[in-house]
């Protein structure tokens, strides 16, 4: 049986769900919150930090969209979802724990590229959580090389050496 909504007794899959995670050295109290925050600069972010999810998700349509910001989305969503399901956490049990089924962020409000409404749409929040669900299923195989998706050094650097029990660099 396939999970069709982050709702119910699957909320814990939503962005909305209250998980601490790091962007740029800040800690926000939602994946939803540092998304949004992402959207813009950083001087621009700390609104997100004292509002709720829902608030967050409203800012971040009000705000200044960084410049590439739709080249760095799609990494920045993986980042923030490795950080919520990260190996070792109550999350990442859990989401192991929904086996091999489909995970499909439906919704009644029209997101077709995060989610799938009204039987259509990309569902890159559900494809995000169900490579990171396989990620940490093959977590105890004797060594596992994980590239980082961000351009950037900072963040890779950060999610490697926070993640492993040894960091090799070339």
């Amino acid at each position: 049986m396939d999970i069709l909504e982050f709702q119910g007794e699957y909320r814990w899959l939503s962005n909305f769900w209250s998980v601490k995670v790091d962007l740029d050295g800040a800690i926000y109290p939602s994946v939803e919150h540092a998304y949004q925050a992402a959207k813009t600069y950083p001087s621009e972010r700390s609104v997100f930090l004292g509002c709720t999810a829902a608030e967050a998700k409203k800012l971040g349509r009000q705000v200044v969209i960084r410049d590439e910001w739709d080249l760095v989305k799609l990494d920045v969503m993986r980042s923030l979802i490795e950080q919520k399901f990260a190996p070792g956490t109550d999350l990442a049990t859990k989401l192991v724990e929904t086996g091999d089924v489909r995970l499909v962020e439906g919704n009644k409000w029209g997101d077709t590229f995060w989610g799938v409404c009204n039987g259509r749409g990309q569902n890159h929040l559900g494809e995000i959580l169900m490579t990171q669900r396989s990620r940490l299923k093959n977590q105890n195989s004797p060594l596992h090389i994980l590239e980082h998706s961000s351009h950037t050094y900072s963040p890779r650097t950060y999610e490697n050496a926070s993640r492993a029990d040894l960091t090799v660099a070339f």
